[in-house]
C-alpha cells in the first residue's frame, strides 16, 4: 500500500512541481528541474541529514524518469489542468502523509531516537514544497496556509504511538493514513490554521 501510495505521490508532487515552474515562465529544463526536486526533495534532505547513503532515488533511477515525465506531461496538458485542481489536493493529501511515513521507517530502519524519526517523517513530507517554493521565488506555503506540517507530525506522532502499543503494521499505516488524509482535507475545507505570529512594525 505504502509502495502505491508513493508511486502516486512522487507523480502528483512533480505536476505540481512543474505547475509551479510555468506559474514562473520557466524553460522546459526549469520544469522538469522543479518536477523532479518537488517530488523527491524531502527523501533527498531527509537520506543527507541521517546519512543515509546512497540517497534513495539513486538506488531507483526509474523514480527519475517518472517525476520528470510527470513534469513534462504537465506541461502538454496545462490548459485542462485548473479542471483538475480537486484530484491535486486530494493527490497532495496522499502524498503529503506517505511521504511521512516513509520518512519515519527510514529514520526507525536507521535506529535514531524517536525525536529524530519524527523529523525525518516531517523533513521527507515538506522540505519538496519548501525546495519548489524557493526556487520559484516564492514564500514557502507550508509556513502559512491550512494546515500542512501540522498534519504530518501529527501522522508521524500517530504512526510511532500505534507502533509502540504492538498493533501490527498493516493496521498502524492504515489508521495513520487515513487519519492524515482526513485531516488535510478538513483542514482545506474548512480553513483550518495554527494562530499565526504578528510582530507590528514600529515607527
Amino acid at each position: 500500500m505504502l509502495t502505491l501510495a508513493y508511486l502516486i505521490a512522487i507523480t502528483a508532487e512533480a505536476m505540481t512541481g512543474a505547475l509551479a515552474a510555468g506559474r514562473r515562465q520557466m524553460d522546459l529544463f526549469g520544469v522538469s528541474l522543479i518536477a523532479f526536486l518537488t517530488a523527491l526533495g524531502g527523501g533527498t534532505v531527509r537520506d543527507v541529514l541521517l546519512g543515509n547513503f546512497p540517497v534513495n532515488w539513486t538506488r531507483h533511477p526509474e523514480y527519475i524518469y517518472l517525476t520528470i515525465g510527470a513534469g513534462l506531461f504537465t506541461w502538454l496538458i496545462v490548459r485542462w489542468v485548473h479542471k483538475l485542481r480537486q484530484l491535486f489536493l486530494v493527490l497532495d493529501a496522499i502524498g503529503l502523509v506517505a511521504f511521512t511515513l516513509i520518512g519515519c521507517n527510514v529514520g526507525l530502519e536507521l535506529g535514531y531516537e524517536l525525536p529524530v524519526v519524527v523529523m525525518a517523517g516531517i523533513i521527507t513530507g515538506i522540505f519538496g514544497g519548501i525546495l519548489r517554493d524557493i526556487l520559484c521565488q516564492r514564500e514557502p506555503e507550508v509556513l502559512h496556509r491550512e494546515l500542512y506540517a501540522s498534519v504530518s507530525l501529527i501522522v508521524a506522532l500517530l504512526y510511532l504511538q500505534l507502533r509502540h502499543l504492538g498493533i501490527n503494521e498493516d493496521s498502524t499505516l492504515l489508521a495513520a493514513f487515513s487519519v492524515g488524509v482526513l485531516l488535510r482535507m478538513c483542514a482545506l475545507r474548512w480553513h483550518w490554521q495554527l494562530p499565526t505570529f504578528q510582530v507590528k512594525a514600529t515607527a
